[in-house]
């Protein structure tokens, strides 16, 4: 019969700790549950190659006297609350506190378990910088706060002084910014900012639901509204206490464009199929990719919705209108990969930093650090040169392809409707998908079909 000698006394405290390991009677690891695997990847080793090695194997200094584990296999007595100070083979210090307990099988020693907690010094702080980030956040679906913002741009600086007023209040806010320019960061920003942070951030790109199951998605269903139909709640409901944030909005269809008017103005939902009305406490966020007057224009965002949706507006500007904010980027999106890639990046060429200011970025930010993410699966040093990062960027001359033509113009509309069309027909005629066209334009793949609807150009 198997037995753990625990100090029951101590015993209640084992919930502080954050890791178990079992080794059997030869101090070899049988079982391990980490908290946390950036653990493994201060040893040096993956998961896989963790179980089957000696305890003792990890680090420079450990033997049979001074490895808690090893100590309680050889002597049958439990060590509770130990701090360890341990090197690993790769030079890191790690600081552990942990409680180690022997195995016993018929009163022999067969084993070992230990729980174990890591303890970080002021040496190591840099070590659990890596491990923290957000995580805090995370708890509420988020993965961005208003330090995410990084710029040194007077228009961003100002939108970030504006996001901290606003996120005191529980007013909708319109967020319109081209592909690529950080909507939802802003909108995790406000919501981490508000008293709202402890409920759900629930986030929905409208223009990736088909029409069909937009409805459902949003409001939920009862059971036997529809055949297959269950009692599911939408995503007004899951965002209920929190914040719901709806990009691409003018995706939506119009006749829920008036369902989502009347929820604003009602704070109430009934699911689809349902009798009843849910009171709702929720924030909508909202984004589009594209002018509102435009949309407006177009009727595709209903005049009534926008002046609800857009109580507070936040114009987002393109990456080519802030490149002073090129350079503190670039920092820091090395420092992300730096902590979440195998690669260690000191610098940048400042050739690479040349092209990046004259590059006009149709994707913004996003293509940015897309482009910096490239660079560290191509390069072969510790610094990004001109040969790691894509060509388009290298070889761009910043001379436009669109050429004007003398046309008979009867109204403003009518030149930028003309002048439009020419840029779709130019980025159309080089071969590449909707997709692909739409993504260099910095539009949705609907908002591109619409417009190539718009000029007969399909």
């Amino acid at each position: 019969m198997l037995n753990i000698d625990f100090d029951l006394k101590k015993f209640e405290n084992l919930a502080d700790f954050d890791h178990i390991l079992v080794a059997d009677k030869n101090g070899i690891i049988i079982f391990y549950d980490v908290g946390d695997l950036n653990v493994l990847k201060e040893l040096g080793i993956r998961p896989e190659e963790f179980l089957g090695k000696n305890v003792k194997a990890f680090y420079k200094h450990f033997t049979d006297e001074n490895s808690t584990v090893m100590n309680v296999l050889a002597t049958g007595t439990a060590q509770c609350n130990v701090r360890q100070d341990m090197l690993t083979n790769d030079g890191n210090k790690i600081i552990s506190q942990s409680s180690t307990y022997p195995i016993k099988e018929n009163d022999k020693i067969v084993g070992a378990i230990e729980f174990s907690s890591r303890l970080f010094a002021k040496e190591n702080i840099q070590s659990l910088d890596k491990l923290a980030g957000h995580k805090l956040f995370r708890k509420n679906n988020t993965i961005f706060t208003i330090d995410d913002i990084i710029t040194v741009n007077e228009t961003m600086e100002a939108i970030k002084k504006k996001i901290n007023n606003i996120a005191k209040t529980n007013s909708t806010v319109l967020i319109n910014g081209r592909t690529g320019t950080g909507k939802e960061v802003v909108a995790q920003a406000i919501h981490n900012l508000s008293d709202r942070y402890a409920k759900p951030f629930i986030s929905l790109n409208c223009s990736a639901i088909p029409a069909s199951l937009m409805e459902s998605t949003l409001f939920g269903t009862m059971k036997g509204s529809f055949t297959g139909s269950e009692d599911m709640p939408g995503l007004f409901e899951q965002a209920n206490g929190g914040t719901l944030f709806l990009d691409e909005i003018n995706s939506l269809d119009i006749y829920l464009q008036a369902k989502l008017l009347k929820v604003i103005e009602e704070k109430a939902i009934r699911r689809i199929g349902g009798k009843e009305s849910l009171s709702l406490d929720i924030r909508i966020i909202s984004a589009t990719n594209e002018e509102p007057n435009t949309l407006l224009d177009d009727k595709r965002l209903r005049e009534d919705l926008f002046y609800r949706l857009g109580v507070v507006q936040i114009d987002l500007p393109n990456l080519t209108e802030r490149m002073e904010d090129i350079e503190v980027l670039v920092e820091s999106f090395i420092n992300f990969y730096n902590n979440n890639m195998n690669i260690v990046i000191a610098n940048i060429d400042r050739e690479v930093l040349d092209s990046f200011k004259r590059y006009h970025w149709p994707g913004n930010v996003r293509e940015l650090k897309n482009a910096i993410e490239m660079a560290y699966n191509h390069v072969s040093s510790n610094q990004i040169t001109i040969n790691d990062v894509p060509r388009r960027i290298v070889e761009f001359t910043g001379k436009t392809t669109v050429q004007r033509k003398n046309v008979n113009i009867n109204s403003l509309k009518d030149a930028v409707d003309g002048y439009e069309k020419e840029i779709i027909v130019n980025i159309l005629s080089t071969g590449g998908k909707i997709a692909e066209s739409a993504r260099r334009l910095g539009i949705s793949k609907q908002s591109l079909k619409y417009k190539m609807d718009k000029y007969h150009l399909r």
